[in-house]
């Protein structure tokens, strides 16, 4: 559905996104993650068809997002800080919703109302950061949007709504095929709903994968090797680390293929793991100096 294909843009001579690439299927649950300052927001708002690119091109369904406001009535696009109308109410913003989307489908408003438990009267500045965020989910599923676009989108939500928002969101993937791409710091959180994962690193997609993919492809192993005994030639070793005799190692690879080379050492001991969302992200990274240090204090 989406495809961005060498996207660069920069601010004040800094290259915030450099020749970016990054596809997101129809239907699809992509959660986009990298370090501050990789250029997620950034290029989260040429998605939204806000900014324009320097060069490259960001397209729908092969229809570009800027000033195309047709492929913009498809989207729903959730913020960091999604309130701008301060002094409006819900309803003011509701009534200018129902003007702007076609389609907008009130009978789905007044069913999604239990849901959030918000007055439509009060003034969005009356709120707080957590209704604010409800009030915006609110609104974007009653758009009945083909594309969803959220940037942190659950910050300052309570456990029990956190569930709530994303009950909705999957059911509407389920049920209509919506796409959903998210960028969040909340890699446990995206873990469970993502089924596409790309990682963002200075204004470049370092790997753009399934997540089961990505899982597939790391795994933690913990062994212990006979004295004298050395690890096999040719392992591909993202992180090493040792606790007396017992290392642990973050390989790239298949676990059955690492499991038979490493058994050709003669291991005491040997347990494959699959790595987390969270532990793929550093290990990642790791290879563009990001790799988490150990540091005697």
């Amino acid at each position: 559905m989406i495809e961005v294909r060498d996207l660069v843009k920069s601010f004040d001579g800094l290259r915030a996104l450099d020749g970016l690439r990054l596809t997101v299927p129809t239907g699809a649950v992509y959660g986009l993650v990298g370090p501050n300052g990789a250029g997620k927001s950034t290029l989260i708002r040429h998605l939204a068809g806000i900014l324009r690119q320097d060069s490259g091109s960001v397209t729908v369904d092969g229809e570009p997002v800027y000033e195309n406001p047709a492929v913009k009535r498809r989207i729903a696009y959730i913020p960091d800080e999604p309130m701008i109308y301060s002094q409006a109410s819900i309803r003011d913003i509701r009534r200018l919703y129902r003007e702007l989307y076609p389609s907008f489908d009130p009978e789905r408003w007044e069913k999604l109302a239990p849901a959030f438990g918000l007055d439509e009267k009060r003034p969005i500045r009356k709120l707080s950061k957590g209704q604010q965020k409800q009030a915006a989910f609110w609104l974007a599923l009653a758009l009945t949007p083909e594309l969803v676009i959220l940037d942190e989108p659950v910050d300052g939500l309570d456990p029990v709504m956190r569930r709530q928002v994303w009950s909705l969101l999957l059911s509407d993937v389920a049920e209509r095929g919506t796409t959903v791409l998210v960028s969040s710091h909340n890699l446990r959180e995206l873990e469970d709903v993502c089924d596409h994962v790309g990682i963002m690193h200075r204004g470049k997609l370092l790997l753009e994968r399934s997540l089961c993919e990505l899982q597939e492809n790391l795994v933690k192993v913990q062994l212990a090797l006979p004295e004298g005994a050395e690890l096999p030639e040719g392992l591909d070793i993202l992180h090493e680390s040792r606790t007396g005799r017992l290392r642990q190692l973050i390989l790239r690879g298949k676990s059955e293929e690492l499991t038979a080379t490493l058994q050709k050492a003669g291991p005491l001991f040997m347990d494959t793991l699959p790595l987390n969302l969270e532990e793929i992200f550093i290990y990642e990274l790791g290879g563009a100096d990001h790799e988490v240090q150990n540091i005697l204090l």
